[in-house]
């Protein structure tokens, strides 16, 4: 594989460990200690925070995939844009993307096929830095074998624009689409649980409107997979919600945490 295109790891050793076995025992870690509820996910949503943080709420999301190592080819994982500002979807040319547990591969088919849409773009600008997408590939990594993803930075557009990309690959039963976003940033611990129950309940009655925009970083992304469920009769079910005051961190100023299932 030709190094030059394969994108790598911008937050190892920040966000999660650079050491592979230290990230493998933390992730098997979060995904032993969550529950599984039983569901086959056509969807998730997860946070992306630093794993001390955000990573046992993640596991809890990405617990529900345990099982399915064989039926899941492809993973459309969409987040919000934190560093370069961008109009639409920004996919990228790599090849691939690598953590410390190994390389990803980009279905290159289906970014070309994606391109032909007015709302999706070329930008690796906007991959290189960010952390949204990358913090979810540990623990794509480690409950599923062959697949490859569809890395997509969202910036400011209509959740309509999301929910058409969504939709073409809605007949494709192999596809999983992954969502990642944080919820509230900074409140007291009491304000950001009731923030983020009411994003949970927003989320749970797929309902866009409800969601504003101090509510969820990944805010867009997330309206847009609502409206694909509205459309293909999903329903979401809350399957963990915490902050980091409930994890790591101190209760004056946290940040909301949720993982969601559609099925």
């Amino acid at each position: 594989m030709n190094r030059s295109r394969i994108r790598p790891p911008a937050v190892a050793g920040m966000f999660y460990p650079a050491e592979i076995r230290e990230l493998r025992r933390m992730v098997k870690q979060y995904l032993a200690e969550a529950e599984d509820t039983g569901t086959d996910p056509r969807a998730v949503i997860g946070p992306h925070a630093g794993f001390v943080y955000s990573g046992p709420v993640a596991g809890s999301a990405y617990k529900q995939l345990e099982g399915q190592w064989d039926s899941i080819r492809r993973v459309v994982l969409l987040g919000p844009s934190h560093h370069v500002p961008l109009r639409g979807l920004a996919a990228g040319c790599a090849t691939a993307f690598e953590t410390p547990l190994g390389l990803v591969p980009v279905d290159q088919e289906a970014v070309t096929e994606l391109l032909r849409f007015s709302q999706v773009r070329v930008m690796d600008a906007a991959h290189e830095p960010e952390h949204s997408l990358e913090t979810h590939l540990p623990f794509l990594q480690s409950v599923l074998e062959d697949f490859s993803i569809v890395p997509l930075v969202v910036g400011d557009t209509e959740p309509e624009a999301v929910c058409e990309i969504i939709d073409w690959f809605a007949d494709r039963s192999d596809t999983l689409m992954a969502v990642s976003s944080d919820l509230s940033h900074y409140h007291d611990y009491e304000s950001a649980r009731r923030l983020d129950e009411a994003t949970s309940r927003a989320i749970e009655d797929l309902n866009p409107d409800a969601i504003q925009f101090e509510q969820a970083c990944g805010r867009i992304p997330i309206q847009g997979l609502l409206l694909h469920a509205q459309r293909h009769n999903l329903k979401a079910r809350t399957v963990d919600l915490r902050n980091s005051g409930d994890t790591a961190g101190p209760r004056d100023r946290v940040v909301g945490y949720g993982a969601y299932v559609f099925s």
